[in-house]
């Protein structure tokens, strides 16, 4: 099975507002984008994965990411990410109204390709089936098989929230880096330790960061 990649992306102004311990305001924006960069491009190095779908509305995250592959998808209802995530999906069942369909969170700049395919090989044994993230309460994938709804109830407790709406768990080990999201300082760290993308790196390298 081959899948198209939905990525949610909130305007880089915006985007990361918790990692202000660590990031200054002027920063911040430029570490959303180089997080959703690698996270884009491991995605479209993996084997499975047919193209990637950003659903954004600023216009130099679309720009980035289209010049790596991806194709952007207006986030025409500015709802949040529920929503982003549900008009990305239905955009892409409307291009191959029989296809497999995952979302992704933007913030994996650690993504891995061979993990990442790990995830959407064992998420093709189930309708439905999700990963949750490396805090064990949060959801970093998604994923909807040929004919099924996505169903994104993505936010807190979202592992809970997935797991209710029939949505299968998926229990691997080694696929640390498509659990690493980054929300917060520590989590930065977590990833910088499993190794991140060459964008990350770059911009990583402009914080002072403790136990880096």
């Amino acid at each position: 099975m081959r899948w198209t990649v939905v990525v949610p992306l909130k305007p880089l102004a915006r985007a990361k507002s918790r990692l202000a311990d660590t990031a200054a305001d002027g920063l911040r924006p430029g570490l959303a984008l180089a997080f959703a960069q690698d996270t884009v491009a491991a995605a479209l190095a993996c084997a499975v994965v047919r193209d990637v779908a950003v659903v954004t509305d600023d216009a130099l995250a679309g720009r980035e990411l289209a010049a790596l592959g991806a194709r952007i998808v207006p986030d025409e209802p500015g709802g949040g990410l529920n929503a982003a995530l549900a008009h990305g999906a239905g955009v892409v069942r409307s291009w191959r109204p029989d296809g497999a369909v995952a979302a992704l969170n933007a913030d994996l700049p650690a993504l891995r390709s061979t993990e990442l395919r790990r995830v959407l090989d064992a998420a093709a044994e189930f309708p439905r089936a999700f990963l949750p993230d490396a805090a064990a309460i949060g959801t970093t994938l998604l994923a909807a098989g040929p004919g099924r709804e996505l169903l994104p109830a993505f936010g807190t407790d979202s592992r809970a929230r997935h797991r209710a709406s029939g949505a299968r768990e998926l229990r691997l080990d080694a696929v640390d880096s498509v659990r690493q999201d980054v929300d917060t300082g520590e989590d930065l760290r977590a990833a910088l330790a499993l190794g991140v993308g060459p964008r990350t790196a770059e911009a990583a390298a402009r914080l002072l960061i403790p136990g880096q």
